[in-house]
């Protein structure tokens, strides 16, 4: 077949599928080629013109797909899990849906002053008030059990969102206690610059609440926590959400030299004390170890009674809070 005739079978092609085709002209045919350029074709027949589809004709008409590397630079949405409400009420944990409790209204008046310094409300100016560590001088004083409490009431007011983060790297337990399975999180972050808060955030069915798990284990997760890559992570968490108070469930003062350091980062320090099980003299001793930090709140958990020390408040389910670094 002669290149005029593949011309003609061309262009009759493009008239049946709707592609318009100009008149004539005198020193040739334009016929589009397979990459959309089109090439004239000389010859002494009268010559047509055939105009190619506008470039964003080819696009959608060819479906594009758009290479990996762009797809891969579009913004990372972060993961959406739903907790099962009734179980956590069956946990003892705090519920959003549940009708009012004693343990609800306990942490209603725990919450108030630290949303208080978090939200610049306070007697005093508190820098990074937003950040918040729940802590205690030994294992097993019922810190995490705190920290989500805590979280989850604060969600519950109109004016705050919260991010809750385990950083118990060590021994994490929020995901457990929350009956959601083991995701990455905080180490991954740490470990790999390629991985952002917003890859391994978890948006909950608890409108105001997010959580970022402690991650996948490392060798190294206590001294993960002292690293630099934590500072600029503590640093960006402050700056980038100050309208978010940003809960972390630390690992015990006296167990860990990290959890110290972390703490030197924070604006506010919750330390749970369970009564009649701590020492004094570790409960002063984990004082010491945070002097830096601005805010100390001390609240003692399963205390039947509360001494009247002008600190303390008893509560029915055994809670007190005080400020101070001592006597509270």
């Amino acid at each position: 077949m002669s290149l005029i005739e593949q011309a003609a079978k061309r262009l009759e092609q493009l008239r049946k599928a709707g592609v318009p085709v100009r008149g004539p002209e005198s020193d040739g045919g334009l016929v589009p080629t397979d990459a959309g350029v089109e090439t004239r074709v000389q010859s002494d027949a009268p010559s047509l013109q055939v105009s190619t589809p506008a470039p964003e004709t080819r696009v959608a008409a060819a479906n594009v797909t758009a290479p990996a590397s762009v797809v891969a630079q579009a913004p990372a949405v972060s993961r959406r899990i739903d907790i099962d409400l009734q179980a956590l009420a069956a946990r003892g944990l705090m519920s959003p849906d549940a009708p009012r409790s004693q343990l609800a209204d306990q942490f209603r008046v725990i919450k108030r002053p630290l949303i208080a310094n978090a939200m610049g409300r306070g007697v005093a100016a508190v820098k990074r008030g937003n950040l918040i560590m729940v802590t205690s001088a030994l294992a097993g004083e019922g810190k995490s059990f705190t920290a989500i409490n805590l979280a989850i009431s604060i969600a519950m007011e109109l004016d705050n969102t919260v991010m809750l983060v385990d950083a118990d790297v060590p021994k994490p337990s929020v995901l457990k206690m929350l009956g959601v399975p083991p995701a990455r999180g905080l180490l991954d972050v740490l470990t790999d610059q390629s991985v952002e808060l917003s890859h391994v955030l978890l948006r909950t069915n608890v409108e105001k609440l997010s959580i970022l798990p402690s991650g996948t284990q490392h060798a190294r997760a206590t001294e993960l926590l002292a690293s630099a890559a934590m500072v600029q992570t503590v640093d960006e968490m402050a700056s980038r959400y100050p309208d978010r108070i940003i809960i972390f469930d630390s690992p015990p003062l006296l167990m860990t030299t990290e959890s110290r350091v972390l703490a030197g980062h924070m604006g506010q320090v919750v330390l749970v004390v369970r009564a009649e099980s701590t020492a004094r003299s570790d409960v002063k001793h984990a004082l010491m170890t945070i002097e830096s930090c601005p805010v100390k709140l001390m609240l003692l958990n399963q205390a039947r009674t509360v001494s009247q020390d002008g600190y303390g408040y008893g509560y029915g389910y055994g809670y007190g809070y005080g400020y101070g670094s001592e006597g509270a």
